[in-house]
């Protein structure tokens, strides 16, 4: 899979966000992308998801060579981030069964062994909306990590989670993460530090 931006550019209102920007990633690498809070970065992971439209430029996606339809593109990537939510209605056993409806699982797991890797299996039957943030988060992580896509969009992936869970993360990143597209969206380190590419966001205003 081939994510291109064509001189990409993103306003609200009258102001732009940023502008010109001319990328590609690639499927095999991790790249993050970098600035301060409120400089765009959510809106340009939002952008490569396909969720939000370019104000000008063009966004394309290849799958060996072939355009990929817009329409198409939800089944090749997943997405962790602050403004996804979970259906809170649900436990954390119905949730995965819904998610995993539409999406596979990454190969050698299963549902008993996602919910061991969330390590929530003592909640497993309880409602999400009695979750805590940092365990709603790795449900959020475990969800998106552990599918078989070979996009894998994260926006502020550890926010909400204590030490310990920043290592979980960075673990789970690295058992899950390989040969796959991967975008990071962050300000702190620990979140991308295994990210061989970073865009700068202040380079594209």
């Amino acid at each position: 899979m081939e994510i291109s931006l064509k001189n990409i550019g993103r306003r609200f209102n009258r102001d732009w966000i940023f502008r010109g920007i001319n990328y590609n990633f690639e499927q095999g690498k991790s790249y993050a992308i970098l600035g301060r809070n409120g400089s765009g970065k959510s809106t340009l992971l939002q952008l490569i998801s396909g969720s939000l439209s370019p104000s000008e430029g063009r966004i394309t996606a290849k799958a060996k060579g072939k355009l990929v339809d817009d329409e198409d593109l939800f089944a090749s990537l997943t997405i962790a981030a602050p403004y996804l939510e979970l259906i809170e209605e649900f436990t954390l056993s119905e949730m995965i069964d819904f998610h995993f409806r539409f999406k596979s699982y990454q190969a050698g797991t299963d549902k008993s062994n996602l919910i061991d890797l969330l390590e929530l299996n003592s909640s497993k039957n309880k409602a999400l909306k009695y979750f805590s943030s940092g365990m709603k988060q790795r449900t959020k992580l475990g969800l998106a990590i552990c599918t078989d896509t070979p996009v894998l969009l994260l926006d502020e992936p550890t926010s909400n989670l204590d030490t310990q869970a920043i290592s979980w993360y960075q673990k789970l990143i690295s058992d899950f993460g390989r040969n796959r597209l991967v975008v990071v969206c962050s300000n702190q380190e620990h979140e991308y530090q295994f990210c061989e590419n970073h865009i700068q966001l202040s380079d594209y205003k």
